[in-house]
Protein backbone atom coordinates (compact mmCIF):
# COMPACT_ATOMS: atom_id res chain seq x y z
CA UNK A 1 0.00 0.00 0.00
CA UNK A 2 1.18 3.21 -0.90
CA UNK A 3 1.95 5.72 2.00
CA UNK A 4 0.64 9.42 1.11
CA UNK A 5 0.38 12.53 3.64
CA UNK A 6 -1.78 15.58 2.44
CA UNK A 7 0.54 18.56 3.06
CA UNK A 8 0.60 22.37 2.33
CA UNK A 9 4.28 22.86 1.19
CA UNK A 10 7.61 21.98 1.93
CA UNK A 11 10.84 24.64 3.00
CA UNK A 12 13.62 22.48 1.77
CA UNK A 13 16.55 23.76 3.52
CA UNK A 14 15.24 26.74 6.90
CA UNK A 15 17.12 27.70 9.86
CA UNK A 16 14.64 29.48 11.71
CA UNK A 17 11.97 26.37 12.10
CA UNK A 18 14.25 24.79 14.75
CA UNK A 19 18.17 25.28 15.31
CA UNK A 20 20.56 24.15 12.28
CA UNK A 21 19.50 23.09 8.54
CA UNK A 22 16.10 21.54 8.77
CA UNK A 23 13.57 20.38 6.22
CA UNK A 24 10.16 21.14 7.00
CA UNK A 25 6.64 19.80 6.32
CA UNK A 26 3.48 21.54 5.82
CA UNK A 27 0.48 19.48 7.13
CA UNK A 28 -2.73 20.54 5.45
CA UNK A 29 -5.55 20.78 7.56
CA UNK A 30 -6.43 22.69 10.91
CA UNK A 31 -9.27 22.78 13.07
CA UNK A 32 -7.71 25.28 15.42
CA UNK A 33 -8.39 28.68 13.39
CA UNK A 34 -6.17 30.76 15.13
CA UNK A 35 -6.75 35.32 14.73
CA UNK A 36 -3.67 36.24 12.77
CA UNK A 37 -2.67 32.71 11.63
CA UNK A 38 0.41 32.99 9.39
CA UNK A 39 -0.40 30.19 6.91
CA UNK A 40 -4.67 30.39 6.78
CA UNK A 41 -4.19 28.96 3.64
CA UNK A 42 -3.17 25.52 5.23
CA UNK A 43 -6.64 25.23 7.74
CA UNK A 44 -9.06 23.71 4.39
CA UNK A 45 -8.47 19.67 4.90
CA UNK A 46 -8.96 19.39 1.50
CA UNK A 47 -6.49 21.84 0.01
CA UNK A 48 -2.54 20.94 -0.47
CA UNK A 49 -1.25 17.65 -2.52
CA UNK A 50 -0.96 14.30 -1.47
CA UNK A 51 2.49 13.11 -1.20
CA UNK A 52 4.66 9.77 -1.16
CA UNK A 53 6.04 9.56 2.00
CA UNK A 54 9.09 7.22 1.09
CA UNK A 55 9.67 9.58 -1.57
CA UNK A 56 9.93 12.36 0.76
CA UNK A 57 12.10 10.50 3.55
CA UNK A 58 14.60 9.41 0.88
CA UNK A 59 14.45 13.10 -0.72
CA UNK A 60 15.71 14.18 3.02
CA UNK A 61 18.24 11.77 3.80
CA UNK A 62 19.88 12.43 0.32
CA UNK A 63 20.67 16.06 1.63
CA UNK A 64 23.63 16.17 3.56
CA UNK A 65 23.26 19.32 5.43
CA UNK A 66 20.02 18.88 6.51
CA UNK A 67 20.11 18.11 10.70
CA UNK A 68 16.84 17.96 11.76
CA UNK A 69 12.69 17.98 10.23
CA UNK A 70 10.28 19.96 12.01
CA UNK A 71 6.58 19.25 11.14
CA UNK A 72 4.46 22.60 11.24
CA UNK A 73 0.93 23.45 9.82
CA UNK A 74 -1.58 23.20 9.45
CA UNK A 75 -1.59 21.05 12.71
CA UNK A 76 0.72 17.92 12.42
CA UNK A 77 -1.27 16.27 14.62
CA UNK A 78 -4.07 16.25 12.49
CA UNK A 79 -2.31 12.98 10.53
CA UNK A 80 -0.54 11.94 13.50
CA UNK A 81 -0.21 8.47 12.50
CA UNK A 82 2.02 9.79 8.81
CA UNK A 83 4.28 12.02 10.87
CA UNK A 84 5.06 9.39 13.35
CA UNK A 85 5.96 6.70 10.60
CA UNK A 86 8.05 9.91 9.30
CA UNK A 87 9.60 10.75 12.65
CA UNK A 88 10.35 7.35 13.29
CA UNK A 89 12.23 6.96 9.89
CA UNK A 90 14.24 10.22 10.77
CA UNK A 91 14.90 9.11 14.03
CA UNK A 92 16.69 6.14 12.90
CA UNK A 93 19.01 8.42 10.70
CA UNK A 94 19.59 10.27 13.58
CA UNK A 95 17.80 13.57 12.50
CA UNK A 96 16.33 15.74 15.63
CA UNK A 97 12.97 15.98 14.89
CA UNK A 98 10.76 18.93 16.02
CA UNK A 99 6.80 19.35 15.91
CA UNK A 100 4.59 22.54 16.43
CA UNK A 101 1.20 22.41 17.21
CA UNK A 102 -2.07 23.85 18.49
CA UNK A 103 -2.79 21.46 20.95
CA UNK A 104 -1.21 21.33 24.57
CA UNK A 105 1.02 18.81 25.29
CA UNK A 106 -1.76 18.02 28.63
CA UNK A 107 -4.29 18.28 26.18
CA UNK A 108 -1.90 15.82 23.78
CA UNK A 109 -1.05 13.56 27.47
CA UNK A 110 -4.37 13.35 28.10
CA UNK A 111 -5.85 12.74 24.60
CA UNK A 112 -2.85 10.10 23.55
CA UNK A 113 -4.76 6.75 22.92
CA UNK A 114 -7.84 7.91 21.63
CA UNK A 115 -6.23 9.81 19.14
CA UNK A 116 -4.74 7.82 16.21
CA UNK A 117 -0.83 7.97 15.77
CA UNK A 118 -0.33 10.39 18.90
CA UNK A 119 1.52 8.20 21.15
CA UNK A 120 3.71 7.22 18.31
CA UNK A 121 4.14 11.14 17.12
CA UNK A 122 4.80 11.94 21.18
CA UNK A 123 7.69 9.68 21.13
CA UNK A 124 8.91 9.94 18.19
CA UNK A 125 9.72 13.52 18.38
CA UNK A 126 12.66 15.49 20.04
CA UNK A 127 10.76 18.83 20.71
CA UNK A 128 6.97 19.98 20.73
CA UNK A 129 5.81 23.76 20.14
CA UNK A 130 2.37 23.53 21.75
CA UNK A 131 -0.12 25.78 21.63
CA UNK A 132 -2.79 27.99 19.74
CA UNK A 133 -0.94 31.21 18.13
CA UNK A 134 -2.54 34.04 20.08
CA UNK A 135 -2.56 37.51 17.97
CA UNK A 136 -2.20 39.56 21.53
CA UNK A 137 0.86 37.70 22.93
CA UNK A 138 3.09 38.67 19.42
CA UNK A 139 6.19 39.84 20.74
CA UNK A 140 9.24 40.96 18.49
CA UNK A 141 12.37 38.63 18.04
CA UNK A 142 10.78 35.47 19.92
CA UNK A 143 12.71 32.59 18.72
CA UNK A 144 10.63 29.37 17.15
CA UNK A 145 7.66 30.49 18.13
CA UNK A 146 4.71 32.58 17.00
CA UNK A 147 3.35 34.15 20.74
CA UNK A 148 4.58 33.95 24.00
CA UNK A 149 2.00 31.54 25.57
CA UNK A 150 3.34 28.52 23.18
CA UNK A 151 6.00 26.59 24.97
CA UNK A 152 9.14 24.58 23.42
CA UNK A 153 8.90 21.76 25.24
CA UNK A 154 11.53 18.48 25.39
CA UNK A 155 9.39 15.89 25.14
CA UNK A 156 12.13 13.16 26.09
CA UNK A 157 12.84 14.53 29.69
CA UNK A 158 9.32 16.10 30.20
CA UNK A 159 7.94 11.99 29.46
CA UNK A 160 10.78 10.69 31.91
CA UNK A 161 10.28 13.11 34.23
CA UNK A 162 6.26 13.06 34.12
CA UNK A 163 6.35 16.99 34.09
CA UNK A 164 6.83 19.42 31.43
CA UNK A 165 10.28 20.37 31.07
CA UNK A 166 10.33 24.26 28.66
CA UNK A 167 13.68 24.63 26.76
CA UNK A 168 14.45 28.67 26.60
CA UNK A 169 15.73 30.12 23.06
Amino acid sequence: MEKTIRLSGIAYESLVNGPGMRRVFFAQGCKHNCKGCFNPDTHDFDGGDEKNIDELINDTLQNPIIKGVTFSGGDPWEQADKFAYMAKEFKNKGLNIWSYTGYTYEYIIGSIDSRLGWRDLLNNIDVLVDGRFEEGKMLDGLKFRGSTNQRIIDVKESLKLKEIIVLNY
